[in-house]
């Protein structure tokens, strides 16, 4: 009789084994857990995609101009973006800022008969 302390018996000399028993084979071990848990790995890395938006002309070949650069932003990676966004803000700015450096039509003098007033 086995001594229920001290595990099983020993199998006699010659006899099988329980790992060599005749039956279906052991299952492949299966992924690693910590492969699942971080999701499949991107095939490369994502490079820049355009986004596709229409850029309406303004008639105006300063604003134009400027606003077709933006298109560039599609071709760069984004450490280029801010200094390119940069760019044509202060193109735009200085487009703007051109309107008020050309004076409109001159002002109507007064006459002797209309001081100070030349809608009278």
């Amino acid at each position: 009789m086995a001594d229920p302390t001290n595990g099983p018996e020993p199998a006699a000399p010659g006899a099988p084994t329980a790992s060599a028993a005749p039956g279906p084979d052991p299952a492949p071990p299966g992924p690693d857990p910590a492969e699942i848990a971080a999701g499949p790995a991107p095939a490369e890395p994502a490079g820049p995609r355009p986004l596709g938006v229409p850029v309406a002309p303004t008639g105006q070949a300063a604003v134009d101009a400027a606003l077709a650069r933006l298109a560039e932003a599609d071709h760069l990676p984004v450490s280029g973006h801010l200094g390119m966004y940069e760019d044509v803000h202060r193109g735009l700015r200085d487009t703007l800022a051109s309107l008020d450096q050309h004076p409109g039509p001159p002002a109507p003098f007064p006459t002797h008969d209309r001081p100070g007033r030349p809608d009278q």
